[in-house]
């Protein structure tokens, strides 16, 4: 079975962070439009929801990878400061516990 699996997606472009991103934001939206049933936001929320799980499984299985390789990179372009803060701030907490940071 794994095998069938690597060789169907051979020349397709697989999970990247854009790809993780996208997911994890249609999951949330799922959720937040099913505490809202009662609502015509709640259906509108799982249908953007769903169309973007369609989307992220699109770039998932395309086998344009100079397109979606693009794509993962315009949004790399446009995270870059948060996902830096965000490392910083990793390595500030990993120092803290042998190095005294003064600031």
């Amino acid at each position: 079975m794994k095998d069938k699996l690597n060789r169907f997606m051979q020349g397709r472009y697989g999970v990247d962070n854009f790809a993780r991103f996208t997911l994890g934001v249609a999951l949330f939206v799922i959720v937040v439009g099913s505490f809202m049933r009662q609502n015509a936001a709640g259906g509108v929320l799982d249908t953007v929801g769903f169309i973007l799980i369609i989307y992220t499984y699109f770039r998932i299985l395309s086998r344009n990878i100079s397109a979606r390789y693009a794509e993962n990179q315009k949004y790399l372009g446009y995270t870059q400061k948060i996902r830096s803060w965000f490392t910083r701030e990793k390595n500030m907490m990993e120092q803290r516990k042998t190095h005294h940071i003064y600031t």
